[in-house]
């Protein structure tokens, strides 16, 4: 009795390294799964079986060159994960769980628990080390949130080519159908953003996901088109402007690349004035917060737009030359 379960231990041990060796993204012949295993080639077509009877999809194909492969079955069996997996794993879900994407919070919090009940101790205090001792700063406002299943929508028609009809809310608060070539999906900060070719004005647009309702794929299939641009250098630059609360235009007395090489795209646009001046155009969701990044470019700088900001830098210098000369 004793030897039978030794040899049942064996052999469950050798197919959970069998299946360990199989999620890697290869081919493995039967002669390289034996030595890794340090058994026969038929023990290994055994084992195969044996995971393939628990539901596991072993591909296999015949030839010098064929191999073992864990392909996508029907239902999705247990999987194996190290120890650095298993922790990216957690981490994810529960960023997922307090995210941008409405309905996914529910499953995500499912999933979590379900990998949180088989962590080793070690990994569990790992993650809940990570929890208990990061904190997340609180944004001015919360981010818009999408639908999950107008994510799946839109990405299955940038897949599949197809041509999507949806609803439309623009920056000013009209509202519009279209009709559009979806290519990608970005997402930037707290938003989601669509990259199309828009079929009735003839152009790339590129769309907020948040403000898009009623889409469904027409079925109508189109030839794909060359992007014009890298298209989160489009979203950067093409959406920024639209998607803050108040904007500015500040004159800068410095060189054009000098400013340039201090701010991200997605902060901001330059423009050369001359050799040494140049003109920025920026924005933020709040004032303060406006002031504090000019202030961080260490140039000399002028407002000149809006007028809530020039009256904010005032004070604020003010402010400051009062705390060094009181």
């Amino acid at each position: 009795m004793g030897c039978q379960t030794g040899k049942m231990l064996e052999t469950s041990a050798r197919l959970l390294r069998l299946l360990s060796l199989l999620q890697a993204p290869r081919e493995w012949s039967g002669t390289e799964l034996a030595d890794r295993l340090e058994v026969s080639t038929r023990t290994v077509r055994n084992d195969v079986e044996r995971l393939r009877a628990l539901g596991y999809p072993v591909n296999a194909t015949r030839g010098s060159a064929g191999g073992y492969r864990l392909g996508a079955g029907a239902q999705l069996p247990p999987l194996l994960l190290d120890d650095e997996e298993a922790v990216a794993v957690t981490i994810g879900l529960r960023t997922a769980a307090g995210g941008t994407i409405a309905g996914v919070e529910e499953t995500a919090l499912r999933a979590l628990a379900k990998v949180e009940q088989v962590l080793p101790s070690r990994l569990r205090r790992r993650v809940s080390a990570l929890q208990d001792y990061t904190v997340a700063v609180p944004r001015d406002e919360p981010g818009p949130r999408v639908d999950s299943e107008i994510l799946v929508t839109l990405t299955a028609a940038c897949r599949d080519r197809e041509r999507l009809r949806f609803r439309y809310q623009g920056h000013g608060g009209e509202a519009s159908a279209r009709l559009v070539e979806p290519y990608q999906l970005v997402n930037w900060g707290r938003r989601w953003y669509l990259v199309g070719w828009d079929a009735k004005r003839e152009d790339w647009r590129t769309f907020r996901v948040d403000r898009l309702t009623e889409p469904f794929a027409t079925g109508a299939r189109f030839a794909p088109r060359e992007l014009p641009e890298d298209v989160a250098d489009r979203v950067r630059r093409g959406v920024s402007s639209a998607a803050w609360r108040h904007t500015a235009k500040v004159t800068v007395h410095a060189a054009a690349e000098v400013v340039a090489a201090k701010i991200n795209p997605a902060v901001g646009t330059v423009r050369a004035l001359d050799a040494d001046t140049c003109e920025l155009h920026t924005g933020s969701d709040s004032l303060h917060s406006l002031a504090v990044h000019l202030g961080l470019l260490d140039l000399n700088f002028t407002v000149t737009e809006p007028p809530e900001l020039v009256e904010l830098v005032r004070r604020l210098s003010d402010r400051y030359r009062r705390a060094v000369h009181p």
